[in-house]
């Protein structure tokens, strides 16, 4: 399979796929996640991203940059820089169990050491405005409002860009959350006559209690522990979660167990996965399959909760076990 076609693998998009084709004549082709140290993370950062990266790391030059001082602005952990430190090892150690062990695990406060790293800052942000900035700023899960209370936070999207050129790398990996900073990047890059980044952009998986309308999405988050699946979960919370989770029958958009089902069991349970249906057992192949399936009321939401449950515990198991030993109520 060649580079773009992995690049698209189980992604939401790329931006922009001509730029993503010019990759396969690039020499060591650098790419980079940014990830903000956060307490015990969950299924979709700690389970999917780290997976989707692995079956790109012999491909390319990963770097996980271990975000810690977008962390602090954005006042994870309260602020506090050594517990979000020891929020970025809990990631780390959960990245590498789930299979990402050929990338590099770098510090934003190892970066920001550098005159230089400022320098570039400086240079970014002279080919910005404040308008700009503040339609960048749902990439930290904040609006204008919150930042005219704290004026750091306008300082977060052109930090997210520095890394971004700073690193020099080909391509940035994200949620659809971090698509305000990569056009951000992309933007400024022209302006300064740099190479524009790759972005590719992953799916948000829903929270757990669904949402309450189609266009007001609320994403899975730690900061709700019944939203979301978190990697030291045991068997019976996950049962617990999904059970309660919102799943109508027959729908699959904005079913957040169905998400699951789609974006992290399909793509990356690496065994059969059989779900019994109605009519008897239903082998799921693959997303479309799945569908159909749901759609037409062949799979029950009591049957597929079950096999996510099922499911779930055993992808998140070498996570969980990689953490044994953490006190989890540091970053409660």
């Amino acid at each position: 399979m060649q580079l773009v076609e992995k690049l698209y693998k189980n992604t939401r998009e790329i931006v922009t796929r001509e730029d993503a084709e010019k990759l396969v004549n690039t020499d060591n082709v650098r790419s980079y996640i940014g990830i903000e140290p956060s307490g015990i993370p969950h299924i979709a950062t700690a389970v999917m991203w780290p997976r989707k990266l692995a079956e790109l790391q012999h491909d390319m030059k990963i770097t996980v940059l271990l975000a810690d001082w977008h962390a602090m602005i954005n006042n994870k952990l309260h602020g506090d820089l050594d517990l979000i430190r020891k929020g970025g090892e809990v990631l780390k150690k959960a990245f590498r169990s789930e299979g990402l062990t050929d990338a590099d695990y770098i510090w934003a406060s190892d970066l920001v050491d550098s005159s230089d790293y400022w320098q570039m800052f400086i240079n970014t942000a002279k080919k910005s405005t404040l308008k700009r900035v503040i339609r960048a700023l749902p990439i930290m899960g904040r609006t204008e409002t919150d930042a005219e209370k704290d004026f750091s936070m306008y300082l977060y999207p052109i930090m997210q860009v520095t890394d971004i050129f700073y690193l020099d790398v080909d391509v940035a990996f994200g949620g659809m959350d971090q698509r305000h900073a990569h056009m951000l990047a992309r933007d400024i890059a022209e302006k300064m006559k740099r190479k524009k980044v790759v972005s590719v952009h992953g799916f948000l998986l829903s929270s757990l209690k669904g949402n309450s309308r189609m266009d007001n999405f609320v994403k899975m988050s730690k900061s709700d522990p019944n939203s979301a699946i978190l990697v030291t979960d045991d068997r019976a919370d996950i049962e617990r979660k999904i059970n309660a989770a919102y799943c109508p029958p027959g729908q699959v958009d904005g079913n957040p167990v169905a998400e699951i089902m789609k974006y992290i069991v399909i793509p990356y349970y690496d065994k059969e996965i059989v779900i019994l249906g109605k009519e008897g057992k239903i082998t799921i192949d693959n997303a479309e399959i799945f569908d159909q399936a749901y759609v037409k009321g062949e799979i029950q939401p009591s049957e597929l909760k079950n096999t996510v449950s099922t499911i779930l515990d055993e992808m998140i198991d070498p996570a969980r076990r990689s953490l044994e030993g953490i006190d989890i109520s540091e970053f409660q």
